[in-house]
């Protein structure tokens, strides 16, 4: 296996991007023998030659000009590679927060993406209810934050619109009682909207369940003892969506909202676009950081 080292392929673009051995010396801050050994070293690797030599003026081969299509190449990835790993620009925190319901499946696949593009970065990320969310924002203790809202603030931006959904436990029963058992965050921003719906469908319903964690609501479904409602696609653990047949009321939808500082710095942009990208493939993201 032969590697191509890139300080001689440097060496190699420049000459042919200068015309010459000594200019290249000069762009290089090198010597002309230096220059002279990496092309001889080049072409000792690879076995051929390329450079023609044969004329007053240094000349590529047409291996040389091939070469030269792949050194552009690997130099450029190589040079922005090592601006990304070492600009001071992409180090640092940022903090993001949204709901409990709609980390999964988005959230793994965004910090991981993140991670990969900009590994210099810390990410922290605290998980409330939408009004703590927006509150944050506002008092600037979060760079970004994603909300589920029926209608978004002035300056928040709807990133996909997702109905909502009877859940309870697999294969559960809870949904078959009268009345029915009902179990919800106590700050759920949509909890009062359901309740509303629930009751112009005219079936009873009695709240077997109000926590301030959304963790304990998921117990208390997970354990067939209530029904909730979330977000299509973003079901707790042990959960699924009820198939009542029209016997529950439609529950209506919701946006994916994302609030985010004005003036950021590149890392911050690209941690948005992958947020938006993300949301609207349903957790999947395909392509690079900007």
């Amino acid at each position: 296996m032969r590697n191509l080292d890139v300080t001689t392929l440097r060496s190699f673009a420049a000459v042919a991007d200068h015309g010459g051995v000594t200019r290249a010396a000069g762009v290089l801050h090198l010597t002309q023998s230096a220059v002279s050994m990496q092309l001889k070293r080049l072409e000792e690797m690879l076995d051929i030659e390329l450079l023609d030599r044969s004329g007053r003026s240094i000349a590529l081969t047409a291996a040389g000009e091939q070469l030269l299509e792949y050194a552009r190449r690997i130099l450029d990835l190589n040079d922005k590679a090592v601006a990304r790993l070492t600009a001071q620009e992409f180090e640092g925190e940022v903090t993001v927060g949204l709901p409990h319901d709609i980390i999964q499946p988005y959230l793994p696949a965004v910090l991981r993406q993140f991670s990969q593009c900009f590994p210099r970065m810390k990410v922290h990320v605290t998980s409330s209810h939408t009004q703590r969310l927006r509150e944050m924002f506002a008092r600037g203790e979060a760079d970004m934050v994603l909300t589920t809202e029926e209608e978004p603030g002035p300056d928040g931006e709807v990133l996909v619109q997702l109905p909502l959904r009877w859940i309870g436990a697999i294969g559960g029963s809870a949904w078959k009682q009268s009345p029915l058992p009902i179990a919800f965050c106590a700050n759920c921003i949509w909890r009062a909207d359901v309740l509303r719906r629930v009751g112009r469908s005219g079936i009873s319903w009695a709240m077997v369940h109000q926590s301030e964690h959304d963790n304990v609501v998921d117990a208390v479904v997970n354990a067939d003892l209530g029904v909730t409602a979330f977000v299509e696609g973003s079901l707790p653990p042990h959960t699924e969506i009820i198939d009542h047949k029209g016997a529950l009321p439609d529950l209506g939808q919701t946006r994916i909202v994302l609030y985010s500082q004005q003036g950021e710095a590149p890392a911050q942009l690209a941690l948005r676009d992958l947020f938006r990208r993300s949301y609207r493939s349903r957790g999947k993201i395909e392509g690079e950081c900007l």
